[in-house]
């Protein structure tokens, strides 16, 4: 420990922490930019320097250890013009276009700017912009970049994915893809970790509002919407609606609002996916020797790109099930439009999802119906909901609240826990202990493996099929390490489920953006609650899943349902590496 002053106030702090991280255990502010901690700490933007008592210059409190008796300043009228100085050279470089930027009063450069007073450009204006195809789901804005470098970082420590890196030199350095590439030449998942780790509206998805409002406005057009579980957990952040506010129930109205004509709940299709995926673990584990190990989950479909960009080798790996989000489509183009009397070509599927790579997924070759249209036809982020709901003007507290539509509507809380990191994998072992002993196990039989960030794994006994040992992993350099391990022999499961954002869906790529904070853990612990809370915690249990069954496909893995409920995830290549 060692004696350091701040701002007046006498601490004792440990050696080895910076004054950025001293200063935030007293309480006091010093403002960052390009900072997140154990990340970015490189004191790019000096944004956070503060003054040292017998230190002509000033230093950046983001990476300067403290020393026993420091005596440092804040907000002296020095650090105060300097950083209003560092502010308007960034400025200087910066598309400033700030009412059509998605990032728009949820930006950390023009919250400081308003904080620092700055009422005029200081510095001509030098703006860089690049071409960028509008046909990518990741949308890079050069224009809007302030070398932060934060983009590169997540990248490369988080996901270990090294898609973007520093490209030219001197005044002309900048951030760009790396290895001299153009964007779809590379490997990215989307996860989409880098937008939600960008302080400003550099990085972004491509916008998809517009054609879910020209098929709302359509009256040949039925809209059928599906919402995710974490989209639950989120959707009411940066609306002004405290938690006890933002209820499913209420989320469900909004929509109504919107003019969605139906209503249903992903996690019904969750549901359905642990009958299919479940029922194709419990037939690979009793007939081992035909099937290559160990099953890999394919709910993701970042992880699934991860996979098929990087070790290609274990693509049979790869459960054969569709996506919750895929399996709804296909529901709702087949047994939901025969059941309503609609025809499947006037049927427009939306989803909103706490994701960047389901904008992808939708797009796949083997996601049509047999008509050639699309199981999914667009994909809204949960950030793009939350702007056409700011759009609607509603006073979205007030609103009463509705229930889901039926009969894709109903869920178990098995289904709910898909969108935290281990929920995939205790709901599956729920029914698969189910479809092997006929009887329930305790819900939270499984419990131990599931809301940890990082890797995690466990060994559970199921009568009759004997021991499964399983992993969990999300965030995409915990993949890797797992990945790697399996290939060289160091571990060896029968079940992975694999996220490739850290937390899980809870921390996806689309979430609404908090600089500076991971939300995971908090919206995942939203999801645990409800599925305690829920009735009936089996998806086998579920009464629209069991009428589903007995009314259209017979029972899991039956011909109809490989042919609606699963893929081949052959048809489809990841761009080569040059």
């Amino acid at each position: 420990m060692v004696k350091i002053t701040i701002d007046g106030m006498s601490l004792e702090v440990p050696a080895d922490i910076t004054i950025l991280e001293a200063a935030r255990t007293a309480g006091i502010n010093i403002p960052t930019l390009c900072y997140l901690k154990d990340i970015n700490e490189i004191a790019a933007c000096r944004i956070c320097v503060v003054e040292v008592e017998g230190v002509d210059r000033l230093v950046p409190a983001c990476n300067t250890k403290v020393e026993e008796g420091m005596v440092v300043l804040t907000n002296t009228n020095r650090v105060k013009e300097n950083r209003k100085i560092n502010l308007q050279l960034i400025l200087s470089q910066h598309n400033s276009n700030c009412p059509t930027c998605v990032r728009n009063g949820n930006c950390t450069l023009q919250r400081l700017a308003a904080e620092s007073n700055l009422s005029s450009d200081l510095y001509s204006k030098k703006i860089s912009s690049k071409p960028w195809s509008k046909d990518n789901h990741l949308i890079r804005d050069e224009s809007k970049c302030i070398k932060c470098m934060r983009c590169i970082q997540i990248c490369d420590k988080v996901q270990k994915m090294n898609v973007w890196d520093v490209i030219n030199t001197g005044s002309r350095t900048t951030v760009g893809v790396s290895g001299n590439r153009k964007f779809n030449e590379t490997d990215c998942t989307l996860c989409g970790q880098c937008i939600t780790h960008c302080p400003v509206g550099a990085l972004r998805v491509n916008d998809d509002t517009s054609k879910v409002i020209a098929a709302l406005t359509d009256p040949e057009i039925t809209t059928v919407v599906q919402v995710a579980p974490a989209v639950r957990a989120a959707w009411g952040e940066h609306l002004g609606l405290t938690k006890e506010q933002a209820t499913t129930g209420r989320m469900v109205a909004a929509l109504r609002r919107l003019g969605f004509d139906y209503i249903f709940d992903t996690n019904f299709a969750a549901d359905l996916t642990v009958m299919e995926e479940g029922s194709e673990f419990i037939e690979r584990f009793t007939h081992k020797s035909e099937y290559a190990w160990p099953m890999l989950t394919s709910c993701c479909p970042g992880w699934v790109r991860f996979v098929k960009g990087n070790f290609p080798q274990y693509t049979d790996n790869l459960s054969t099930a569709k996506s919750p989000q895929q399996m709804f489509g296909a529901a709702a183009k087949s047994y939901f439009a025969e059941k309503v009397g609609i025809d499947p070509k006037k049927i427009f599927v939306v989803s909103i999802m706490p994701c960047v790579a389901k904008k992808s997924e939708c797009k796949l070759p083997a996601h049509v119906n047999d008509n050639g249209d699309p199981d999914v036809d667009v994909v809204l982020t949960t950030r793009e909901f939350q702007r056409m709901l700011l759009a609607d003007k509603a006073d979205l507290g007030s609103l009463p609240e509705s229930e889901f539509d039926s009969p894709l509507g109903q869920s178990s809380g098995a289904g709910l826990i898909f969108g935290a990191t281990g929920g995939v994998m205790i709901a599956a072992l729920r029914s698969a202990y189910y479809l092997v002993t006929g009887k329930n196990p305790d819900a939270d039989a499984f419990s131990s493996i599931g809301g940890k960030i990082g890797w995690s794994e466990a060994v559970f006994t199921i009568p009759g099929a004997g021991e499964v040992k399983v992993a969990v992993v999300s965030g995409l350099s915990n993949a890797r390490a797992l990945m790697e391990a399996i290939e060289t022999g160091k571990v060896a499961y029968d079940f992975v489920e694999v996220m490739a954002c850290p937390g899980g869906c809870a921390g996806g790529g689309g979430q609404p953006i908090h600089d500076g904070f991971e939300m995971a853990a908090q919206r995942g612990d939203i999801l645990w609650e409800l599925d305690k809370k829920a009735a009936n915690r089996f998806s086998h249990e579920n009464p629209d899943i069991q009428a589903l069954y007995r009314d259209y496909f017979e029972k899991p893995l039956s011909e109809k349902a490989h042919h609606l409920l699963h893929t081949d995830h052959h048809t489809w290549e990841m761009p080569k590496k040059k």
